[in-house]
């Protein structure tokens, strides 16, 4: 226990390093495990009996999955599901803070476990069953293969089109159990433009024990953030940015009752 006590601390010190020199997308974890670099024959869309093996999933996971989070995080609540339910039948690429290895189970219990996705980085395609599981279960490993990429672009829209939430961790790196917003990537807003929906902030707040364990996670769910047609491209994809920034920030300040300030220089 005082082992983990002390990884906890190291890493909080890490956290706290790199915070200080805003490097805020910095991946400090290594990566483990074989990974692929999806390619022509990666399978975005399910079909046959990869589909029924994807549905078989996504049921079990509806099912077992808030039981699995209550016991492991003494409680999980999701605040919002209003703003959620304004999207209607529209579609959304979602943005939620990285903080977890589990996290995408908490966006799948706040939008859904039958309408969501995730992209991930293509070192999370995992060799084995990891990977097995990765592919059956909406998680979507971006690809340096153009004909890989073309085919999740084609699935991207497919699914958007069907009122689906397509999930980024947009701040590129997971920080584990770190509760401050870090300032977001373009690439969420930029897929946003592409396919003509809004982004969906969704932030996730909790309380650590003394032992530095996660308990009582809180999902937020904000209100989307649609683009202004009256400006420019670029300008579009900042406005969306700072906009969801500044929902993640209130959120924050709300929740834990501080004024949002990071370490300084």
């Amino acid at each position: 226990m005082a082992q983990k006590r002390t990884n906890n601390e190291q890493i909080r010190g890490i956290q706290a390093v790199l915070e200080r020199h805003r490097r805020f997308d910095y991946r400090y974890i290594p990566l483990i495990g074989e990974w692929e670099m999806p390619d022509k024959n990666y399978r975005y869309r399910q079909r046959g009996l990869d589909l029924l093996e994807t549905s078989v999933l996504r049921f079990l996971l509806s099912i077992f999955t808030r039981p699995f989070l209550w016991l492991a995080y003494g409680g999980v609540h999701v605040e919002g599901k209003k703003n959620l339910k304004a999207l209607k039948k529209q579609g959304a690429i979602s943005v939620c803070n990285h903080f977890n290895y589990i996290d995408t189970l908490l966006v799948r219990t706040a939008v859904g476990h039958f309408k969501s996705f995730h992209t991930m980085a293509p070192w999370n395609n995992k060799k084995g069953l990891g990977g097995h599981i990765i592919r059956h279960g909406g998680m979507w490993p971006f690809s340096k293969d153009r004909e890989a990429t073309r085919a999740l672009y084609a699935e991207m829209e497919r699914q958007l089109k069907k009122g689906s939430v397509i999930n980024f961790y947009a701040e590129q790196a997971m920080w584990t159990n770190y509760q401050k917003p870090r300032p977001m990537k373009d690439g969420a807003f930029h897929y946003a433009l592409k396919f003509g929906v809004p982004v969906l902030p969704v932030f996730c707040t909790f309380k650590r024990n003394k032992k530095g364990h996660l308990r009582k996670i809180r999902i937020h769910i904000m209100p989307a953030v649609y683009a202004d047609e009256n400006l420019g491209r670029a300008e579009r994809i900042r406005d969306m940015k700072r906009r969801a920034e500044e929902a993640w920030k209130e959120c924050y300040e709300k929740a834990y009752g501080v004024p949002l300030e990071y370490l300084t220089e």
